[in-house]
């Protein structure tokens, strides 16, 4: 926990002004016991009202400096403690951010949303607490003490016994409880897993008819929590009547002891009077230090879950600045890349190598599994290449900057992802300083504006959070918007088009042309249709190419094309795009050999057709 608490640096100086104005309360209270003895002893006793107004007048300035003191500290603390917790909580989340996919693996969505909120909101408590507790509680013992051996000092035995037995209560609650605070927090975890999965999948659930299942398992998982925390809070809330009793006692002793010696010095009442003052303020204070001691080991269990985050070493590194000069002419280059998932025996890709150039569409195909969508998001390094090099416009991509690979990049993912706001905010969210008449061209071309000015207040129109009240095909279309609107190098469609009729999948795809003639496009499709007039299509199976050319040379020369092709178009319309082939080869590249040619044709067989 005290490597988080190098946030609280920026603030020395308010934390020093904190410290003065606690030591300033501490003081102005520890002088009213004794101004109160000397009340009783020298004022009531010997019948001297001025003294007793003197003495009174002097009680309310302290009592005010305390209170003062204590407003200003109340006030510094909470102060410091949220612009921690807002400087912490940021950091997370420009980590979180840096995170590669097989980073955000190591971490749940439900875990890495706790830690930023319940895990912070503990330590930013703990740091508040230290803050106003740390310097307050020990100054008030040491002195009480100090001022109580001086008024009394045959009564300190009680103090010495009371504080004994109140670490002793405090160190046996703690052993108890202290192991229940990370089983809480993974309780946490897993019931913000639960909530946002029922909320995200709450259409599925419906459809299914399974909201009560849901609800068994959540109720489930909430009750087991639920019984966790009034355990803890059972064993907590023991605390609170000990002490009373510890600290009743303590005051009895007080009054029996100082009743004794009344009997041989009436003087002694004063004495005895401010004797009980402090030692209330000393057993108070070892109370506060016991709350600091059960808030810091919580607070720490939600210390060390966040630095799991911070401590999180990426496994993709970028360059601060990008190491060469990029080529004019956009392009992607494979060469011999390979990859497999960490821990995992087999690999996912294998010896890929493909040119992809400005002007030319390259696109995927294969069977479920086969590694195309893996293949393209190795562009923008979401996945890091196991062997081999990747090149974009003649670069290595570790040799980038991730800003400047970044903005050369327009991605489109296979589930079209819309951010809470409106239509245009997203289509611009990735080049917002573009025109309103190009905002309306990306639309265009994405076929999007007819249904964006069929919106109540068109551009204008709200997007809820995800996208949840736009259709699939309306969301596809607002993801393609967005990144023709960044103008790119390079077009990354990973399956965009799926939840397009055919229609206006050609449409849009004729409508790319032209913006597309000067850069890259990579698409990964699973329809024939969408790819068939690409200058090159990569055939995939099992993580190899098995095949690389145009659709007429595919079909001629690599079978699992072929099956592809054969499960999509019916007898007659295969046979008419064979017969359409000229025989010519040139260009293609078709890698053959029995193992791959044998499974990929009983891959293609099986799994092509719930593509």
């Amino acid at each position: 926990m005290l490597k988080l608490f190098r946030y609280l640096k920026p603030y020395w100086w308010q934390i020093i002004i904190l410290l003065c104005a606690v030591a300033g309360q501490v003081w102005s209270a520890l002088q009213l016991p004794a101004l109160m003895a000397s009340i009783v002893n020298d004022g009531i006793v010997a019948g001297d009202v001025d003294f007793i107004w003197g003495a009174g007048i002097k009680m309310v300035l302290y009592a005010l400096v305390a209170a003062m003191g204590a407003s200003l500290a109340n006030f510094l603390s909470a102060r410091i403690g949220t612009a921690f917790s807002r400087d912490l909580r940021r950091d997370i989340f420009a980590k979180v951010l840096s995170f590669s996919v097989a980073d955000m693996n190591k971490f749940s969505t439900a875990s890495l949303i706790t830690r930023t909120t319940n895990d912070v909101s503990q330590v930013q408590q703990a740091a508040v607490m230290c803050m106003s507790m740390l310097l307050r509680a020990p100054m008030t013992a040491v002195l009480a003490v100090v001022q109580a051996i001086r008024t009394a000092p045959d009564m300190t035995w009680i103090i010495a016994l009371a504080v004994g037995v109140i670490v002793l209560l405090v160190v046996v609650i703690l052993a108890i409880v202290m192991p229940k605070f990370k089983v809480i927090q993974q309780m946490i975890d897993k019931i913000t897993q639960l909530t946002r999965e029922n909320l995200t999948g709450l259409r599925v659930i419906r459809a299914f008819n399974n909201e009560g299942l849901e609800q068994k398992k959540f109720d489930r998982t909430n009750t087991r929590f639920k019984k966790l925390a009034i355990w803890v809070n059972n064993v907590m809330a023991l605390q609170d009547p000990l002490i009373s009793m510890v600290f009743n006692g303590a005051s009895l002793l007080c009054i029996w002891i100082g009743i004794s010696l009344m009997t041989k010095d009436f003087a002694y009442l004063g004495n005895m009077m401010a004797f009980m003052q402090y030692a209330i303020q000393v057993i108070m204070s070892f109370l506060f230090l016991t709350m600091l001691f059960i808030i810091l080991p919580r607070a720490n269990v939600s210390a060390k879950r966040i630095n799991e985050i911070m401590d999180t070493r990426e496994e993709i590194t970028w360059k601060e600045k990008t190491v060469g000069k990029p080529e004019l002419a956009p392009s992607v280059e494979f060469r011999n890349v390979s990859f497999s998932y960490a821990k995992a025996e087999e690999k996912v890709l294998e010896d890929v190598s493909f040119v992809a150039k400005a002007g030319e569409t390259t696109a995927f195909i294969g069977s479920t599994g086969s590694g195309k969508s893996t293949l393209i998001n190795l562009v923008p390094r979401f996945y890091e290449a196991t062997t081999g090099e990747i090149l974009v416009n003649g670069i290595e991509i570790k040799n980038y900057a991730q800003e400047d690979l970044m903005r050369r990049i327009g991605y489109v993912p296979q589930r079209g992802v819309l951010f809470a706001g409106t239509v245009a905010s997203n289509i611009k969210f990735g080049a917002p300083e573009i025109t309103e008449e190009q905002m309306h061209e990306a639309a265009r071309i994405a076929q999007a504006s007819e249904f964006i000015e069929k919106l109540e207040k068109g551009y204008d129109s709200h997007i809820a959070q995800g996208g949840s009240n736009v259709s699939g095909g309306q969301k596809q279309r607002l993801s393609i918007a967005r990144a023709v609107a960044k103008n790119p190098d390079i077009y990354i469609f990973d399956d965009s088009f799926s939840a397009l009729d055919m229609k206006t999948d050609a449409r849009l795809r004729k409508a790319l042309k032209p913006v597309t003639r000067n850069a890259v496009t990579l698409i990964v499709a699973q329809r024939i249709s969408t790819i068939k007039d690409a200058e090159q299509i990569v055939v995939l199976n099992n993580g190899k190419v098995v095949g690389k050319g145009t659709h007429k040379t595919l079909l001629k020369d690599c079978e699992v094309y072929r099956e592809i092709a054969k499960s999509q178009l019916s007898e007659a319309e295969f046979e008419k795009e064979v017969a359409g082939d000229s025989g010519e080869s040139t260009g293609v590249e078709v890698l053959k050999g029995k193992e791959s040619m044998g499974a990929g044709k009983a891959s293609a067989r099986k799994e092509v057709k719930n593509a």
